[in-house]
């Protein structure tokens, strides 16, 4: 018989197809494929000698040198030790002279014991134990049917394997992302194994695992701590990413371009592929074959282990196209199904695997991922922060919003936008950070990915890095509302169409909406020969400051406050006088907010007014470098609001990189700045707001004169004792981190600093009321609250 090209090196032998625990994330019991109830309850030694025989003949027609043996289930140990041993000596028999072999059995643990122990030092086989962390994060899912705990008798189980370290393979662990990745890790690594191998529950796009998407920063807190322990246990996972980088076979099928070698031997004799797949389908692992009448090499020409052998070139077009091919090599088989495209598709884990991959490279490559100044730290939680501090910030908003991109990428219905985004990337990444840059991108992934949104407008970001990088090509884009909106660029009115065709050059590009093109040059261009239907983005550069006023992109209208439409030639105008007299206040007399502003406030967006003429302002949680304004009556105000939300957001990013709060705490408190009780969340983003709102009246009280004077000094004396008062109830609140704490202390001095500042009687008087006036106010109104 003619050999296969790509023989098996591994084999699983189900010797046992029950189990004596009732783990609810099992992916034998507790999945689509359910063939275990029709299948003996344990290997018979006719199936016994069959695979053994099987295997020695594969190994000697292909010339192995060693294979890989993995005694399985089920729970392996209820074979008990007669039949356990008879397999070993089967094998060990039929492949002496033939090669050697590696043997091992994974196990819950909970039956193991000396006589066992005794037994595999006999045989040689080596001992994976099951465990998912502490008492908590295993007793989560690794529970008896009846629902008692397994954790003491899997605890003692490891311990009798620390007495036997010849035995002792390792940990395995299923990734449970509402466990603490760092309690898990330390309590495993207490357990001295020579290896952990952290493992993601089997799912599907049919049936995604839940939390999708927080995997792969859920891995990466271990990854650090790791590290920064030194690395003193093998992690599989982390182990491969580092082994492929360096040009080596990555050592779990999870990870890597390698072919499958593996085959499965279920108690019945039957052939299967990699037992996991019994995740996607009913019969998704069968091949029909068994070992009494087909030899591996018929097995291994089942077409199905065909397309698990094909390296990269069996991949989806978006997974060949993704810069971490090789170090992801698509993921595991099994994640990839999704019903009516089967296996071809990218990993349901793909955006947690580039977001772990890429961190670790940048670990690795001495670029310390988002490394943060204490210096800085401690200038933004006075309130403050130089350049060099939004830049960092800017780096971990860089990260997320390509995280945030992957995972829509990762099930977007335009594979040609993911491959133009991934070529993008390759040619010139610069052009594709800028486009991402842009806050509204974010704010759509995040609606996308909360289906709110679908994923159109990844069409529109491809052709628009593609513009900025110069790349010519061609993409058909949907349309939304008659119209082509470019992130950051313009917005293009086409009529009633649903897509347009979009080609791109070098600086210019063409739409065409059923045979009517229009072709749109960019620059000094698109202001000599503007194209009707055509509104870019204006941009207003005022020395050190330059932004976007943003008023056509169709993810924009996100604040608390309705936006403005197209604003024109006289509403510009007066945006950029007041804009030029604002900043230059601020440099002037506010600069130590200045280097912030000029390095992070990207994009202002024009808000309506309100009909009553109170002042609006707003910042959006996802949108970092954006403030939306309605146009005051005067730069004073305009130089206030833009510092006022811009301590928003810098927060956020902030808190998109530090935990300062309980995220648990769900109680509500009282907001001197609002009529309604806040989250903590809120609290502590209004607080930091009003430190800046407090030191901004500082100034102004002794710049301004009059009445201008005497309105600074009332909002500072007011502002700097509510804020203080805040600050106090978040202390107090018992909800802030250790981090968080440190954080309040470092405004708590900025403010403290500020209660001695001198000011009229008159002005403490009038705040004091003020305060006492809300505070009344609010009290009154809590029953209608609810």
């Amino acid at each position: 018989m003619k050999p296969s090209a790509a023989p098996f090196r591994q084999f699983v032998l189900k010797v046992a197809s029950r189990c004596d625990l009732a783990c609810d994330h099992c992916y034998v019991y507790e999945h689509a494929d359910q063939s275990w109830r029709g299948r003996p309850v344990v290997m018979s030694d006719e199936t016994i000698a069959w695979s053994a025989r099987r295997i020695a003949e594969h190994a000697g027609r292909h010339g192995l040198p060693e294979v890989h043996v993995v005694l399985h289930g089920g729970e392996p140990l209820l074979a008990g030790r007669e039949r356990l041993a008879r397999v070993a000596d089967e094998l060990r028999g039929a492949l002496d002279g033939v090669c050697a072999m590696d043997l091992r059995v994974h196990t819950n643990g909970v039956l193991l014991d000396e006589e066992f122990c005794a037994l595999f030092a006999e045989h040689g086989i080596k001992v994976g134990v099951s465990l998912d962390g502490d008492r908590v994060a295993n007793d989560r899912h690794r529970r008896y049917a009846n629902g008692r705990s397994s954790y003491d008798k899997v605890i003692r189980a490891v311990e009798l394997l620390r007495r036997h370290p010849e035995l002792y393979a390792g940990l395995l662990c299923t990734v449970d992302v509402a466990n603490d990745p760092v309690a898990v890790y330390e309590a495993l690594a207490e357990l001295d194994p020579p290896h952990i191998d952290f493992l993601l529950p089997h799912a599907t796009w049919d049936r995604p695992p839940p939390g999708l998407g927080a995997y792969g920063d859920w891995l990466i807190k271990i990854f650090d701590r790791w590290m920064t322990d030194g690395r003193p246990v093998s992690v599989r996972t982390f182990d491969s990413v580092l082994r492929i980088r360096d040009n080596r076979s990555s050592l779990t099928e999870s990870l890597g371009p390698q072919p499958s070698d593996l085959v499965v031997i279920e108690t019945d004799g039957s052939y299967e592929q990699v037992d996991s797949l019994k995740t996607a389908y009913d019969g998704a692992p069968a091949t029909g074959m068994g070992v009494r009448d087909h030899c591996l090499d018929e097995v291994a020409r089942h077409p199905g282990f065909g397309d698990r052998r094909s390296g990269t070139a069996g991949l989806s077009a978006q997974c060949r196209a993704c810069p971490v091919v090789e170090t992801c090599g698509g993921g595991l088989y099994t994640h990839r199904y999704r019903t009516g495209s089967a296996f071809d598709n990218p990993s349901v884990y793909c955006a947690d695997l580039l977001r772990l991959i890429t961190h670790v490279d940048e670990a690795v490559s001495g670029l310390a991922p988002h490394a943060f100044r204490a210096a800085d730290i401690a200038a933004l939680a006075a309130g403050y922060g130089e350049g060099g501090a939004i830049v960092a910030l800017e780096g971990v908003q860089r990260s997320l919003r390509r995280a945030l991109l992957g995972r829509v990428g990762a099930v977007a219905t335009s594979p040609e936008a993911w491959r133009l985004l991934t070529l993008v990337d390759q040619e010139s990444p610069d052009a594709l950070n800028a486009v991402l840059a842009h806050p509204y991108v974010r704010v759509w992934a995040v609606l996308c990915l909360t289906g709110d949104a679908d994923d159109a407008h990844l069409s529109a970001i491809a052709v628009t890095a593609a513009l900025r990088a110069g790349i010519e090509t061609s993409l058909r884009v949907p349309v939304r509302d008659g119209a082509l909106h470019l992130p950051g660029l313009g917005r293009l009115d086409v009529g009633p169409v649903d897509t347009v065709t979009v080609t791109t050059g070098d600086g210019w590009f063409a739409a065409d909406a059923g045979g009517r093109v229009r072709r749109v040059d960019l620059g000094a261009a698109e202001r000599v020969r503007p194209v009707p239907g055509w509104s870019p983005v204006r941009r207003l550069v005022l020395g050190d400051l330059s932004v976007a006023l943003d008023d056509v992109d169709p993810y924009r209208d996100c604040h608390e406050w309705p936006v403005a439409d197209r604003l024109g030639e006289a509403e510009l105008e007066r945006w950029s006088g007041l804009l030029r007299d604002a900043w230059t206040l601020i440099v002037r007399d506010h600069p130590a907010y200045a280097p912030a502003l000029a390095a992070g406030l990207t994009t202002i967006i024009p808000l309506v007014p309100r009909d009553d003429g109170r002042q609006i302002s707003s910042a959006a949680r996802q949108a970092f470098g954006a403030v939306a304004v309605a146009a005051p009556s005067d730069a004073v105000t305009l130089a206030l609001l833009l510092i006022h939300e811009f301590q928003h957001v810098k927060l956020g990013a902030v808190l998109d990189m530090l935990d300062l709060y309980d995220a648990a705490d769900t109680s509500f408190y009282y907001a001197p700045w609002r009529d309604d009780p806040r989250p903590l969340e809120g609290l502590l983003q209004g607080t930091y707001a009003h430190v800046a709102v407090a030191d901004f009246w500082r100034v102004r009280r002794v710049l301004d004169e009059g009445a201008a004077a005497r309105k600074a000094a009332i909002q500072f004396a007011h502002w700097r004792s509510q804020t203080a008062q805040a600050l106090k109830t978040l202390n107090d609140s018992g909800a802030l981190t250790e981090t968080g704490r440190k954080f309040a202390d470092a405004m708590t001095a900025s403010v403290g600093r500020w209660l001695d500042e001198p000011v009229s009687p008159g002005a403490e008087d009038e705040a004091r009321r003020r305060a006492e006036a809300h505070r009344e106010t609010w009290a009154r109104s809590a029953p209608l609250r609810g």
